[in-house]
């Protein structure tokens, strides 16, 4: 690799210990979140967090508001999944044997819906596919995150 002088600086700084952001450090964020901030951040996570649970288990007017079908079997996640948190999105990233290649919590999200249940695929960054990604997680706040287990 080609040694310009941005990156022998950066070497040298990390060899003898140096923060690259010594003269303060790197911020996210200006100035620390408001309580009314993070209430309205909490407010709008719990608020898909309530969608991600109606579309788990099966709530066909929530489906339909977000106009995807999960199933044509008549299945919801949690016929198989009775607890959101025995999905194990803890362990994700990892190699998953059904999709037989290396996988995310929504491509499992979207195996399981397409397979056994015979549903409509969600995009990745759909508003259905960005709450069950919600609700799983939440129920499982707290988990270690072990990626690449089984």
């Amino acid at each position: 690799m080609k040694k310009n002088g941005t990156t022998l600086a950066i070497v040298i700084s990390l060899s003898l210990g140096i923060g690259l952001f010594a003269a303060g450090g790197a911020s996210a964020h200006k100035a620390k979140h408001t309580p009314e901030q993070l209430k309205a951040f909490e407010d709008v996570f719990m608020e898909q967090v309530m969608i991600g649970d109606l579309l788990f288990h099966g709530d066909a007017a929530t489906e339909k508001q977000l106009g995807t079908k999960l199933s044509k079997t008549g299945m919801a996640c949690a016929m198989c999944h009775p607890f959101a948190s025995d999905t194990h999105p803890y362990e994700f990233p990892k190699f998953q044997e059904q999709i037989n290649k290396f996988s995310t919590l929504r491509d499992m999200i979207n195996w399981c819906i397409e397979k056994p249940n015979e549903g409509e695929i969600l995009e990745a960054d759909s508003d259905a596919m960005k709450a069950l990604e919600a609700y799983i997680l939440w129920s499982n706040r707290g988990s270690k995150l072990d990626p690449g287990r089984h």
